[in-house]
């Protein structure tokens, strides 16, 4: 049913650029009026089956479609919106177009001066944007570093690094090369801890085991830790949940653990996606909190930003998340801002601070734009 409603909606979308850019420049029955119709049917098509057989077929075989169809999702994007802002000196120019249909030194209406010049225009802008977001995502994430005054914190565990990772996405375009490159960013920081707020995985253990084997690489004083994010639940996040430990990753499920560091100590607790209830799996940071010590310092890992308020109410001192992307598409981030309350970078809400990651990787299309991807250090200092 999700596939049918993606579809439709894709298709009715498609119907503006294919009106601006063919019907508008093309005469019925011509060789370009057929090109362009080809297109524009088959490219969507192809998007959606890159969309839907992304998490459900062997990786291999997924990205020969996952490429052409998630590249055209970007380039359609920029096109909807370049084509959307030639809306406002397409309407300005609609008396001088009215004036003179025209030109007779060139013998070029003015129509169809003002039809191409769009359609060229939004075709080059929405290419090279592409171009260059996927330069930006398939290159390595930059590293960023972050101080957080932490409420509570022990002054001997000051300096804390915590290195957070977050919607590496493996899949049919992100693979091992990939998640070595990550691993070996991180363990040249030489963190303290290291911290996989989800969305790790787009596919199966059985698919993908082998592209997320260098997570056994990494290197830190107290290990590495992970929540699960929305698409490990489309990718059978059980499976996940087991298999990871044996990579030296260990879970947190609604549960705290004692970091003990310097002599002293801070609660590092996690919870399970913010829509995980869907899968009968929700996650519950009341749970994750119960027992704790309140007078330690209490960091938590959530995928999603939106569950600070949540966390704020039961005392949660920091909270580290990712989901966002950053918006990886800009302008898109605005639309992710009124979803989630946050985009990237550090947030308050109450008494708690929340830090939130661009993420390493990408979903959908490699590309990115005014979102590069990202690991953080966090560093942990009292408030």
């Amino acid at each position: 049913m999700f596939i049918v409603v993606v579809s439709l909606v894709v298709g009715v979308l498609h119907l503006y650029p294919w009106k601006r850019i063919v019907v508008d420049n093309t005469t019925r029955g011509s060789r370009g009026r057929r090109i362009g119709n080809t297109l524009f049917v088959l490219l969507p098509l192809v998007m959606i089956a890159g969309l839907a057989t992304g998490t459900s077929i062997d990786p291999a075989v997924a990205q020969w479609l996952a490429w052409p169809g998630y590249l055209w999702l970007a380039v359609f994007f920029y096109l909807v919106l370049v084509l959307l802002v030639l809306e406002i000196p397409r309407l300005a120019l609609l008396r001088w177009v009215r004036a003179d249909e025209t030109d007779p030194r060139a013998g070029v209406s003015r129509r169809a001066l003002l039809t191409r010049g769009s359609a060229v225009a939004a075709g080059v802008v929405a290419v090279g944007v592409t171009g260059y977001g996927v330069s930006v995502a398939m290159g390595p994430p930059t590293v960023t570093h972050v101080p957080m005054r932490v409420r509570r914190l022990d002054p001997r565990v000051a300096g804390f690094r915590i290195a957070l990772i977050s919607d590496v996405h493996l899949g049919p375009i992100i693979g091992r090369s990939y998640v070595q490159r990550i691993v070996d960013l991180v363990n040249d920081q030489q963190p303290d801890l290291v911290a996989i707020a989800g969305d790790l995985v787009d596919g199966t253990v059985e698919d993908l085991a082998d592209a997320a084997a260098p997570l056994a690489e990494l290197r830190s004083t107290h290990g590495t830790f992970f929540v699960t994010g929305n698409h490990e639940y489309y990718s059978g996040y059980r499976a996940w949940v087991d298999y990871l430990p044996r990579l030296g990753v260990r879970p947190l499920r609604n549960e705290h653990v004692d970091i003990r560091h310097g002599g002293a100590a801070f609660h590092l607790a996690g919870i399970n996606d913010h829509t995980a209830y869907q899968f009968q799996d929700p996650g519950d940071v009341e749970a994750a909190v119960r027992g704790r010590d309140p007078e330690q310092a209490l960091v938590m890992l959530a995928h999603q930003p939106r569950d600070v308020g949540e966390a704020a109410a039961h005392g949660v001192d920091l909270l580290l998340a990712g989901h966002t992307h950053g918006g990886q598409l800009s302008p898109f981030e605005m639309l992710v801002t009124l979803q989630q309350g946050a985009v990237a970078g550090a947030y308050e809400v109450g008494d708690t601070r929340m830090y939130v990651t661009r993420g390493a990787g990408f979903w959908g299309p490699p590309v990115r734009v005014g979102a590069p991807p990202d690991i953080s250090v966090v560093e942990l200092r009292p408030a």
